[in-house]
């Protein structure tokens, strides 16, 4: 009897569908519910992802218009896009609201005061998904894990019920709670690159406005030219 359990054992494991789809749909019901969340926190990231690469994209060619116009001499833009115009008109704001007691350095800081707190109102909004990058790199692998828990302890019930240790009684939960923990790691291991490399974009982007807020406030603090009142009045 005993060379014929080995053929036995392997057809029943072979009965079971270990493909990715057969895996979820045979698995028990709270694993189940664990791999469902942790594709909806995949595709929510996903979405977070695409999302800030195209604002991230068109941050950066503002960031370069609003760099190379301050560079420049002469009237200030006021016609800047995005975040560089917000930046813009919140400093040409604070620009026309002069007052004639208060010293060139305290205008200038008054100035540049006020293009900060408008950029950091748009740097908030970038940054307005990460947190969810951040927390689904973070969890999901201990989500997975508990799938993966889960997923054993039904294999040992099977185990201590049929009172068989054979391949086809173990396998299947064992494929399914590793098959959980698979998930988890693929909807961390992007979300944690993707958090990394997006807020790292951001802080430089912060960065580079800055700098270019404090040459911008510097000019626009000791010139009461025509030219500067004129940009201001557009």
């Amino acid at each position: 009897m005993e060379p014929t359990s080995a053929p036995v054992e392997a057809a029943a494991a072979a009965g079971h569908d270990f493909s990715f789809l057969g895996l979820f749909l045979q698995a028990d019901p709270i694993v189940k519910g664990v791999m469902i969340l942790l594709v909806v926190a995949s595709l929510a990231c996903w979405t977070v992802v695409f999302e800030k690469v195209v604002r991230l994209a068109a941050a950066k060619r503002q960031a370069k218009a609003f760099e190379a116009m301050v560079r420049q001499e002469g009237a200030v833009d006021a016609k800047q896009d995005g975040i560089a115009g917000r930046v813009v008109h919140a400093g040409l704001d604070a620009w026309r609201d002069q007052d004639p007691s208060e010293s060139r350095a305290e205008r200038r800081e008054r100035i540049e005061r006020a293009m900060k707190g408008a950029l950091g109102l748009e740097v908030k909004r970038l940054q307005s998904g990460l947190p969810l990058l951040a927390t689904s790199g973070s969890t999901a692998p201990f989500i997975g894990l508990f799938g993966t828990v889960w997923g054993i302890m039904n294999s040992f019930s099977s185990i201590a019920k049929s009172q068989d240790t054979s391949l086809a009684v173990v396998a299947p939960g064992i494929a399914e709670a590793l098959f959980a923990t698979a998930i988890g790691l693929v909807v961390a291991i992007p979300a944690v690159m993707a958090y990394n490399k997006l807020s790292g974009d951001v802080a430089r982007l912060q960065s580079g406005f800055v700098s270019c807020i404090a040459v911008l406030g510097n000019r626009l603090a000791r010139d009461r030219s025509p030219h500067a009142r004129a940009a201001a009045a557009e």
